[in-house]
């Protein structure tokens, strides 16, 4: 990009054929244009003004024919041609901005000149010189806005670039219906278009969390590793702000019910499994895994049951489904893959809400900024960072870490990175090194300002840490201090969040994974049948 922009600011202009300068006043809104011809006449600064001739003698680029868009769309070429000519004709202004300075700098001198003051009252010069100053004053402000231009036209042209790249500039149905007026460009689409797609990459993620839209209810979410989960276990949960209990029912398949007695309310993981049901530990009322009540000691029995949510154990997790809709067939899955092992399995409750630190693990860029006391410590600053993905996907590499990344709907995140050893990266990608950590991240939104992480870290090398004594309690201080080094950050952006300010305000090149995260939330939030980036 950077290449592409200095390229077209730097294009030879048509530099005109006139080499004498002179001076002609006009006026254009209050702004006094100072507007260079030829002409006869020579002065001792003439030859000092003719060695400006080559940055400030140059024809007006709007006289130039511009694609101005009558058809409904512009090809890619089109385009860049418009965004070219936005900078040459950002370039012109400022010349001509610098070349206005420059001749009242002139005025300025020929006013305090010791010849002139001869001629001149101490009136008449105070006069002359506070005119020329209001002048200074509006050619400094008009070369600001000119400055704000160029930065103007340098944005769109990156993101005409970035147009380019996610192949968004192909409209195929509107390539399909307007067929018999549109040229064989591959690429189309009308700057509306564009214009909209720019709208909606514009993420607003600010004020306190709204309640969970319960469109996001509807998919599987993996919520304890099954090794956590013994038959005479309780493990209690929060899920989009409702408490459940799980345990392992008298088949020892798991069960996930309401953790509130339908007696008096009590916490039913503060009692204890009882051949296969959860005894509530108030009047030992004993729960099966669907939630109905099989046994009330010292009363008469009733018929009572608690809710209870779909609950499936698969490949390693427990699995709960808490929307109102038909459960998914398929359960997405969150293996390592072949030739990895599995390490460590470690479950944390955090204060944050799930978003936002969706967001963060998304996000590999901060990392030698962030993590300069774990894995990210001596790394180098790039000059960029790139997320390369395909146009429909959630998953792709980092450039230049040889980092593997895949956002997994609904919360989950899967990375593999390329290692020479702990803490220190190898090659340009990860096909290149020869030993990888593999992780999975799970974030469960527990809440609005809670999320319950689940993290897997597997290795393809070095299989006998799995048999150090207590190599668990090592992994999970590391993990807790890398993730500490995240949780401090955001919790910052959370309480700016809440207190209005908006997190995700300036989407740059290496935030494309989280940005396209936030767009499949707001696309389910919004009932979108085909959700977007869907293989």
């Amino acid at each position: 990009m950077a290449a592409v922009a200095v390229g077209a600011v730097s294009l030879p202009l048509s530099l005109s054929t006139s080499s004498k300068f002179i001076t002609t006043k006009g006026v254009k809104g209050r702004f006094m244009v100072f507007a260079a011809s030829s002409g006869g006449g020579k002065s001792g600064s003439d030859d000092k003004k003719n060695s400006w001739s080559s940055l400030f003698d140059i024809n007006d680029p709007r006289s130039k024919l511009v694609p101005q868009g009558k058809r409904k769309f512009l090809d890619v070429n089109q385009a860049f041609e418009v965004a070219r000519y936005d900078l040459q004709y950002c370039d012109w202004r400022a010349r001509q901005d610098v070349l206005t300075i420059m001749l009242l700098h002139e005025k300025v001198v020929d006013v305090l000149n010791p010849l002139a003051r001869e001629y001149k009252s101490i009136g008449t010069l105070k006069k002359d010189l506070a005119e020329l100053q209001e002048e200074l004053a509006q050619a400094h402000k008009q070369v600001h806005i000119s400055e704000a231009r160029v930065s103007a036209a340098l944005d769109k042209l990156a993101y005409m670039e970035t147009l380019v790249n996610d192949k968004l500039l192909e409209d195929k149905k509107a390539a399909t219906s307007d067929s018999t007026t549109l040229s064989p460009t591959p690429y189309m689409a009308t700057f509306e278009t564009a214009k909209n797609k720019a709208q909606r990459k514009s993420i607003s993620v600010s004020g306190p969390v709204k309640p969970y839209h319960p469109l996001l209810k509807n998919f599987w979410y993996p919520v304890a590793f099954s090794n956590d989960l013994k038959d005479d276990t309780l493990i209690p949960i929060e899920c989009f702000e409702e408490p459940w209990v799980l345990f392992r029912g008298k088949d020892g398949k798991p069960g996930c019910v309401k953790n509130t007695c339908a007696h008096r309310a009590c916490p039913l993981d503060l009692g204890s499994v009882n051949e296969g049901r959860l005894q509530c530990p108030y009047h030992g009322w004993e729960y099966s895994t669907d939630g109905k009540c099989e046994k009330m000691p010292s009363t008469k029995f009733i018929n009572v049951k608690i809710k209870s949510l779909q609950c499936i154990e698969h490949e390693r997790m427990i699995w709960i489904w808490p929307g109102n809709e038909p459960s998914a067939p398929i359960i997405p899955s969150l293996q390592p893959p072949p030739g990895f092992q599995i390490h460590a399995e470690i479950v944390m409750e955090l204060p944050v809400e799930h978003g936002l630190l969706l967001d963060n693990l998304l996000d590999l860029a901060h990392a030698p900024f962030t993590h300069t006391s774990t894995f990210a410590k001596g790394w180098s600053v790039p000059s960029f960072v790139k997320f390369l993905t395909p146009e429909s996907g959630l998953q792709g590499y980092w450039d230049p870490y040889p980092i593997d990344m895949e956002f997994r709907p609904p919360c989950m995140v899967l990375s593999t990175i390329g290692i020479s050893k702990p803490g220190k990266l190898e090659g340009q990608s990860t096909k290149q090194c020869s030993t990888h950590l593999h992780q999975l991240h799970v974030c469960l939104p527990s809440s609005r300002n809670k999320t319950r992480l689940l993290y897997r870290m597997s290795l393809d090398f070095a299989p006998v840490l799995q048999h150090i004594p207590f190599m668990h309690h090592l992994w999970r201080h590391f993990a807790e201090k890398v993730l500490n080094e995240d949780l401090r950050l955001v919790l910052g952006q959370q309480d700016r969040m809440i207190n209005g300010a908006n997190v995700w305000n300036w989407p740059v090149s290496y935030d494309k994974l989280g940005v396209r995260y936030r767009l499949w939330r707001n696309a389910v939030e919004k009932g979108v049948k085909q959700l977007p980036f869907s293989k």
